[in-house]
């Protein structure tokens, strides 16, 4: 680390990966700016002694104000950014409303390239930046009834593969973490998206969904191989701290292994798999 505190901000920091990431980097002599959607959860890390921001991805207003915040707080710089606020609405693509594909995608997409964009002309001012996203296995191989996260976290992909082109040569680094499962509360939000915008009644996909609904509900880990969110923060510190960052870092097993059956594998091949990975495929 250099002499002088780096900065940085973070969504969803409610719990999870969010929560201990910032800890962990705090921790490591960073500044940190704990930002999250709620209110209620905002004063929880205020309790913990964070510095802490009500920043909603859904709502420019939101975001514009938690940004400007954040540079009145730190004197107008700011070494990096971790787009981690995100979530996963389930459900079979045919039974996906475009009402509910658009609120993913405000979440997981638009917010997130709008806090982008907001942070780069200081970013470009300063002469370096890091700026740092919480991706998936998912951003790369797709599960089924995932459709709508798959195809956010595809496109935040997409969008940061080009963005790191753009801004070659600015000092501004673009690093994905992929993580693959990870312990936090990501399946119990799953599930409540899935109460408030699936009606699985009438669905061609109702069986499957059944076993889908038991999998969201499952205490513990549901996948093999699920790790700590202090996995995903070791990644987190080589993006941030290193002279070269990677343009992807790859956290758990499932997230290598699917890499390099995607290299490797046919697509009808790769489709058993998957389906078999899933837990949720036609029985």
């Amino acid at each position: 680390m250099a002499d002088s505190q780096k900065t940085i901000l973070i969504t969803g920091c409610s719990s999870g990966i969010g929560l201990r990431c910032a800890e962990i980097l705090k921790q490591r002599g960073w500044r940190v700016f704990a930002s999250a959607r709620n209110r209620a959860d905002v004063e929880q890390l205020q309790g913990q002694g964070f510095e802490s921001l009500q920043l909603d991805l859904d709502d420019s207003h939101s975001i514009q104000s938690a940004v400007k915040r954040t540079l009145e707080l730190s004197g107008g710089t700011l070494d990096a950014l971790f787009n981690n606020g995100a979530y996963g609405q389930p459900g079979a693509v045919e039974d996906l409303s475009r009402d509910t594909l658009r609120r993913q995608f405000e979440t997981n997409l638009f917010g997130t390239a709008e806090l982008i964009n907001s942070v780069i002309p200081t970013m470009r001012r300063q002469g370096h930046g890091r700026i740092v996203q919480n991706s998936s296995v998912l951003g790369f191989v797709v599960m089924p009834y995932r459709g709508a996260y798959n195809a956010s976290k595809f496109a935040l992909e997409g969008l940061t593969d080009t963005l790191r082109l753009e801004l070659k040569g600015t000092g501004i680094h673009l690093s994905l973490i992929q993580p693959g499962p990870i312990e936090s509360k990501f399946r119990s939000n799953a599930f409540q998206a899935f109460k408030a915008h699936i009606d699985p009644t009438n669905s061609p996909h109702r069986a499957n969904y059944e076993a889908m609904e038991q999998r969201l509900q499952k205490p513990g880990p549901a996948a093999p191989f699920t790790l700590p969110a202090d996995a995903v923060a070791k990644k987190l510190i080589h993006a941030l701290e290193s002279r070269h960052p990677k343009s992807r870092y790859p956290v758990t097993f499932p997230t290598y292994l699917f890499a390099f059956l995607k290299r490797l594998l046919p697509d009808r091949w790769l489709d058993t798999i998957l389906l078999k990975a899933s837990g949720d495929g036609k029985r």
